[in-house]
Order: C-alpha cells, then sequence, then structure tokens
C-alpha cells in the first residue's frame, strides 16, 4: 500500500474520541518522509518495541502490531515476516490463542532493549578523569576477531589498528559480553591508563580512531530532517496535537536518532569539537518527547486496548526517559 494512501486510510482506527483533526503540514511532512527515506519493515518493528513496547511489559497482539504500523506503509505480510525473524534471532517469543498470535520479547530480547535504548534517552556524562581503557586483542584467534571489533565498536571503543582499541573510562559503561566469551577472554589484556608526560597524549589519536566527521555529517542531516516538523508541534499546546501524528513522528524520529546515536562513540565533551551536533539531536528529541508523550501513549492505548485486553501502563523507567517527563 501506498503511504499517502496509508496515512489517510488509517484515519479513525485507534484514535480516542474528541481527539483534534491532524495538522495538514505534518501531515504532508510525514508523506515526504516515508517516500524520501522509508524504513525498512524490521528495523522500524525493533525501534518501535523498544521505544513504545518495552515499558508497556513488551507484548503486543499481531492484529494491534499490523494496525500501527499500516500508516508507515508497512503491510501486514512485512510485519508477520519481521516478527517471525525476530523470533528466530531469539528477540521475541510467540504464543498462540486459536487465530491470534502473540509476540512478547525473552529475556535476552530485553537485556538487547535495555543496552541499546539506556543509550538512546540518558545523555551521557560531561565529566571524564582523563583515564583510558585499553584492550590489547592481538593473540584472539581469527575466527573470533571480527565478531570482537564489532561488539568493542559498538561499545564505544576506537580502533588504533588491528588488535589495539581504546575508549575513555567511564564507569556506567561494561565491557561487552564478547570479551569474556570462551576462546577469547584468555587472548585478551584490558588495562586502565594515563598519559605519561613527555609523550604524545592518547587524545591525540582521536580523529584517527573514531570516524567523528561521518557522524557529525549524519547528525546535522538528522537536526534538518526533523527541526522544522518538531517546530510545528511547539505551535500548539499538547491539546492540539492530534495523537497518531504524535506517534508517527516520535517514532520516526527516534528511529533515525538511534540509526546515528549506535555509531557515536559517546565521548566526554573535552575531546569533541565545540560545535560537536550530536547534543543538540539528544535536546530534540528530549523536547519532542517531554511535548508528546502523553499524546502519543493515547494513540498507542486506544489502538492495542481490545474487549479481551487493557493496554497496561507505562512503568516507572518510562518517565525517566530524557532526564524525566512530566
Amino acid at each position: 500500500m501506498p503511504q499517502a494512501q496509508a496515512v489517510s486510510r488509517q484515519r479513525g482506527q485507534g484514535q480516542a474520541a474528541g481527539d483534534v483533526a491532524p495538522d495538514a503540514a505534518v501531515t504532508r511532512w510525514i508523506k515526504r518522509a516515508l517516500r524520501v527515506d522509508p524504513p525498512r519493515a524490521k528495523s522500524l518493528i525493533v525501534t518501535f518495541w523498544g521505544d513504545a513496547l518495552a515499558p508497556h511489559g513488551g507484548g503486543v497482539w499481531l492484529a494491534g502490531l499490523i494496525r500501527l504500523m499500516a500508516p508507515f506503509g508497512i503491510n501486514e505480510r512485512l510485519v508477520r515476516t519481521s516478527v517471525f525473524r525476530l523470533a528466530q534471532d531469539g528477540w521475541l517469543q510467540a504464543t498462540s490463542m486459536g487465530r491470534m498470535s502473540r509476540y512478547q520479547l525473552t529475556g535476552d530480547g530485553k537485556h538487547h532493549f535495555d543496552d541499546a535504548y539506556r543509550r538512546i534517552y540518558t545523555r551521557p556524562a560531561d565529566t571524564w578523569d582523563d583515564t583510558w581503557e585499553l584492550v590489547l586483542a592481538e593473540s584472539v584467534p581469527a575466527k573470533r576477531r571480527a565478531a570482537l571489533r564489532k561488539e568493542l565498536v559498538w561499545s564505544g571503543f576506537g580502533a588504533l589498528g588491528a588488535a589495539l582499541f581504546l575508549r575513555p573510562t567511564q564507569p556506567d559503561r561494561a565491557l561487552p559480553e564478547v570479551v569474556d566469551a570462551p576462546g577469547v577472554a584468555r587472548h585478551l589484556r584490558h588495562a586502565i591508563a594515563r598519559d605519561v608526560p613527555g609523550r604524545r597524549p592518547l587524545a591525540s589519536s582521536v580523529d584517527t580512531a573514531w570516524e567523528l566527521i561521518n557522524v557529525a555529517a549524519d547528525y546535522r542531516s538528522f537536526l534538518q530532517r526533523f527541526g522544522a516538523v518538531i517546530d510545528r508541534f511547539r505551535t500548539t499546546d499538547e491539546h492540539g496535537h492530534d495523537p497518531q501524528q504524535c506517534f508517527m513522528v516520535r517514532t520516526l524520529l527516534i528511529h533515525a536518532y538511534r540509526r546515528v546515536l549506535l555509531r557515536d562513540p559517546l565521548l566526554p565533551a573535552a575531546l569533541l569539537p565545540l560545535d560537536w551536533p550530536g547534543a543538540a539531536a539528544y535536546a530534540l528529541c528530549r523536547d519532542f518527547y517531554r511535548l508528546t508523550h502523553r499524546c502519543a501513549e493515547r494513540h498507542l492505548a486506544a489502538t492495542l486496548t481490545s474487549a479481551a485486553e487493557d493496554f497496561p501502563p507505562a512503568d516507572a523507567s518510562f518517565y525517566q526517559r530524557f532526564g524525566g517527563l512530566d
């Protein structure tokens, strides 16, 4: 189904009585956004699950998920295929009741979401004690190196060669689990280092170890893409917002932010350029979330509540996102 048709045909489904009419300018923005950069079904569902479902218990009936994804141009076949693959990957488990299916986060799936989404909603610490974590993986077996490198980079490490990795020490950032995996742990050396007077400072390796130029460019594209539509929401108070539009823009916003953020090493401010756009991107997400979270939650509840089941309220962690929601 084309995205333009999907948005218009879904009006009235999941919309609570008494809600305001959609903003025509926001409708045009959503259609254009879905046409120019259509999200991949599985990736968008991962974003939706972590952003919207995880704080409500992490489960959903398949029919409800199909209704929520339709306005994004994700049809029933793509939804079914995506959740089936997520179940195969161990993120979801399925239960059936007659012809209906329900999908729930597994323990491993919840762990993955908690780890990834903690980075989205929590601003990294600005303080740093000038020490570095070093991982030397020179003797790791060749068949393990690619997976090790991928996990270390995802965890904020930069590469100073094929076998040496570093990142600024941050007490709340644990080493990735792959470091303790059988066949890896005994081949690694992990140390905390500090600059030696008279020697080249480790901070001089930042440009070599991390591709900050590319990450900065992606942050600026993100700000340009979402700035205008979010300004549109700022022109009215929360009671003047359409719940489905709040939900859709929030989902697309977090989806795009996640794609950039998970490549950001989250370095301390002391190691970043003065014009680093990551802080502005975080502030944009925070402001929009605070402005629209009640409205978006109304759309979720109206769409996912059924005669057999109420949509559970969000847990306490939801209201701690972005430094606290009202």
